[in-house]
């Protein structure tokens, strides 16, 4: 689930006329992953739409926590969006020590896009489905890389809640951004690891050290309720 958000409105950003200058867009992800991609998809329609440039910039860190505040902090004047996700919901559980109250200080505007986590595996790897996957990780305990993409991220949770309903044991790893985890995952074919691409949660495990790397993935479930049964291949 993702959407778009600001700080408290002023009267200037409900302005007939409005906006009369460009406007700043923050991601709190790197760029490349599922939210920065929608939000610059959903910036280029604001510009042509609106006739001022709606400017995407990347500030990772802290699960979009660092984002957000920005965002609060900014001036309530509608010229500082924030491209939001699930993440900043769950994360006033997951930090203590926030120096904004999300509910309070940010407006939601609209909600801009709704994404499945799948889960897949390379061909490479000896399973076709999440049972088999199960018994594959608990026969190698401690050896399978799980790589998200930053803690409190929706591919951190899935992988943790996974995790736990099933007991297998994944080493977490935690990136700035699902673009990075892929960028991992298809670099380094010699590793296992779990990752995600854009709008999806991947479980890539290791190739052999000199094989090639290639993008071809089994799906083996889908996390979003009511969502059709996943290709066979991806």
């Amino acid at each position: 689930m993702g959407a778009t958000a600001l700080s408290a409105l002023s009267d200037t950003a409900l302005a007939l006329d409005y906006p009369r200058r460009s406007v700043r867009l923050l991601v709190g992800y790197a760029a490349g992953g599922p939210l920065d991609t929608s939000a610059r998809l959903i910036a280029q329609w604001l510009s042509e739409r609106l006739g001022q440039q709606f400017i995407v910039e990347n500030q990772p860190g802290a699960a979009s926590n660092l984002a957000a505040e920005m965002v609060v902090r900014a001036p309530a004047d509608g010229y500082t969006l924030l491209e939001t996700s699930t993440s900043n919901a769950w994360n006033a559980t997951l930090y203590n020590n926030l120096k904004f109250n999300f509910i309070r200080d940010i407006v939601p505007i609209a909600g801009v896009r709704r994404a499945a986590g799948v889960m897949e595996v390379h061909p490479a790897v000896p399973v076709t489905t999440v049972p088999e996957f199960i018994a594959y990780a608990k026969a190698n305990p401690g050896k399978i890389n799980m790589a998200t993409g930053g803690v409190g991220s929706a591919p951190h949770l899935f992988g943790e809640l996974f995790k736990l309903m099933t007991g297998v044991d994944l080493v977490t790893v935690n990136y700035r951004g699902c673009a990075a985890v892929k960028d991992v995952v298809i670099r380094s074919p010699h590793r296992r690891a779990v990752g995600t691409a854009p709008g999806w949660w991947c479980v890539a495990c290791r190739l052999s050290p000199d094989g090639p790397v290639a993008i071809l993935l089994f799906c083996l479930i889908v996390t979003k309720a009511g969502e059709k049964p996943c290709p066979t291949k991806i």
